[in-house]
């Protein structure tokens, strides 16, 4: 799936000039830009870079991956992208956390270099449970491990949540991610950032009553909240990198906000019932054992010593959440040539019976 119309063959010249101002004087950088990432991920562009550079007399090198903010003329999946907000949300979790997040490095704030903000992290070394085509339909690392190693991981990712969750004064640490959107409350302001989501989507696509039911039903039934946490956002286990099973760094932070805990919780369960809700389409056997509600929460609860409230309500939140994704990236798909304009923005809803039955069982 193409996301970028920039001309990659430019890009080292155009970093290494920059990053010479980032280093020492003297330092004469040079970038060697790899292969991008294909498999994961649907949003942000990202980069796979080596830099070689002289301090101090003697030479330097590093591996780092550059996080680059999509164009407006390259369909964007989201309205704007806060790079800022996502390099100091990861300092933060580095800094007060053991949670793996990459170490950021350098941050482009201005456009000036590639068009679009970016920022550097350093490249960590392990592997990523595949997007295209999804891990549950086998053949893969993660498929085609043992039940318990598939625990380990399940297991350890959701302490992740845990941690993340446990860092203190939330609201006031991470302020800065609040949505800037009318509300009474935290999640009726990431209700209304949705909603200013779905309207930006439309004029591209067009409109899905399914959606707009969806919407409507979550503004009349918001469920009681209880402590503010960082929330991690597109917390699912294909924005992890693996290492024996156990995480070693903890990506994609551009959904990154504050709320109730459940927000991400419902997310690593809904992710992957959209892939299961394919499998299922398929007749393929998918994972169903695999992050199993019951299992998640409880062991959720275990490590944070919290109890959770009734997630359903989330679900429903963020399977609009998903089909706004499909909604750009369906956009995408069109303006690169890769598919022609449906005559129904909902059959690029990969997860539209899953999220049928969250609507019929809520009684929407």
């Amino acid at each position: 799936m193409q996301r970028s119309s920039r001309d990659a063959s430019t890009l080292p010249a155009r970093l290494a000039e920059w990053l010479a101002t980032e280093l020492p004087e003297g330092a004469d950088p040079v970038v060697t830009l790899h292969s991008g990432i294909d498999t994961n991920g649907m949003s942000s562009e990202t980069l796979i870079l080596d830099a070689a550079w002289t301090e101090g007399g003697e030479a330097r090198s590093g591996k780092y991956v550059a996080r680059v903010a999509p164009s407006a003329e390259d369909l964007p999946v989201f309205p704007n992208y806060a790079l800022q907000d996502q390099y100091d949300a990861m300092r933060i979790v580095g800094e007060q956390t053991d949670v793996p997040v990459p170490a950021v490095r350098w941050m482009e704030p201005t456009g000036e270099v590639l068009g679009t903000p970016f920022f550097l992290m350093d490249r960590i070394e392990g592997v990523v449970p595949q997007d295209v085509l999804p891990y549950n339909f086998g053949d893969n690392w993660l498929h085609d491990a043992s039940l318990e190693d598939q625990r380990r991981l399940q297991d350890a990712s959701v302490e992740v949540l845990a941690k993340l969750h446990a860092i203190p004064d939330a609201a006031t640490t991470f302020g800065f991610l609040e949505p800037h959107h009318a509300g009474s409350t935290l999640l009726e302001k990431n209700l209304a950032r949705t909603r200013a989501w779905y309207d930006f989507a439309v004029p591209d696509i067009g409109r899905s009553p399914m959606i707009e039911r969806a919407l409507a039903w979550l503004e009349a039934n918001l469920p009681e909240t209880g402590e503010t946490v960082l929330c991690w956002g597109d917390s699912r286990i294909g924005n992890v990198m693996y290492a024996d099973f156990e995480p070693v760094a903890v990506l994609d932070w551009e959904m990154a906000a504050i709320g109730p805990r459940e927000l991400d919780v419902s997310w690593i369960l809904f992710a992957h019932q959209v892939f299961e809700s394919i499998t299922g389409m398929l007749e393929m056997p998918g994972m169903p054992h695999f992050l199993a509600e019951a299992d998640v929460v409880a062991t959720y609860e275990e490590i944070a010593g919290v109890e959770l409230g009734d997630l359903h309500w989330y679900h429903v939140y963020n399977g609009v959440q998903w089909a706004i994704v499909f909604m750009r990236t369906g956009a995408r798909q069109i303006h690169f040539g890769e598919i022609e304009r449906p005559e129904d923005v909902e059959s690029l809803f990969h997860h539209k019976p899953l999220l049928e039955r969250l609507l019929s069982e809520a009684g929407a």
